[in-house]
């Protein structure tokens, strides 16, 4: 008889702790009673009804998966390899589990096939150089399909692009071309900038020539400091002009005496 009441407290004790869940704040139990949905429930106790209800636990934390790297053949015929990752969560438990079998299978499928078919519609160039525009239209495209599983795709970032040897190479001429054009047209830009100045120098010195004096003469000054040899310098006839009406003055004027 006791064996009997101990054979029935164990049966209880079982029945009562498959009947108790306690689910923590970021988790969902979808309850399923007779193979029937009921709804999603928690967070906190959950009461089941034994045998009969069946529970499904939802995680409703953000995902990060990562996308293993994929051939890809570019729109201007170039393969790469490219590799992202992607960041979903559910936001609908009850469709995470009724409307697909695996949602984490199924999404990391979907980001595959996603990405091979996107980045297979844009050049190389463009891959490079406008990588957030892509990764937005990849985060769009997957989020509209995954939103009837009640899954929400927040970002989608490509990582890595594995280039061919061969295209390496051809990018760093590239790149080296590009930094000799702009040293180049930044010299040219340079040189015309200087030509304006000196076109200006030179008008402003034909409007005024003493100016032209003055500059002989600080160069004859800087000249002098910089080295200590003996500099010919050649002094033009006008910066004497004025001395010699001086003295032409003066000696009319002893003249006149």
């Amino acid at each position: 008889m006791a064996l009997m009441w101990m054979f029935l407290i164990f049966i209880a004790i079982m029945l009562l702790s498959s009947a108790i869940r306690i689910l923590r704040e970021y988790e969902r139990g979808v309850i399923f009673r007779l193979g029937r949905l009921v709804g999603a429930k928690g967070p906190g106790l959950i009461l089941l009804i034994p045998i009969i209800d069946r529970m499904t636990k939802v995680s409703l934390r953000v995902v990060t998966m990562d996308i293993p790297p994929q051939d890809v053949i570019t729109k201007d015929n170039v393969t790469i390899k490219v590799n992202a990752v992607l960041y979903f969560r559910v936001i609908e438990s009850d469709k995470a589990v009724v409307e697909v079998e695996d949602f984490l299978y199924a999404t990391s499928q979907l980001a595959q096939t996603t990405l091979r078919s996107v980045l297979g519609e844009v050049e190389l160039d463009e891959l490079l150089s406008k990588r957030e525009k892509i990764n937005m239209r990849l985060q769009t495209i997957i989020d509209q399909q995954t939103d009837p599983w009640g899954i929400k795709v927040s970002i989608v970032e490509v990582k890595h692009v594995d280039l061919p040897q061969d295209m390496q190479r051809s990018i760093a001429k590239q790149a080296e071309a590009e930094r000799d054009r702009r040293a180049k047209v930044i010299h040219a830009e340079g040189e015309l900038q200087a030509a304006s100045k000196l076109l200006e120098a030179s008008q402003l010195m034909a409007k005024e020539p003493i100016s032209l004096q003055l500059r002989y003469l600080q160069t004859l000054t800087e000249v002098a400091s910089e080295n200590n040899s003996t500099t010919i310098f050649p002094i033009p006839i006008d910066l004497l002009t004025p001395f010699m009406k001086l003295m032409e003055t003066g000696r009319k004027s002893s003249e006149e005496k």
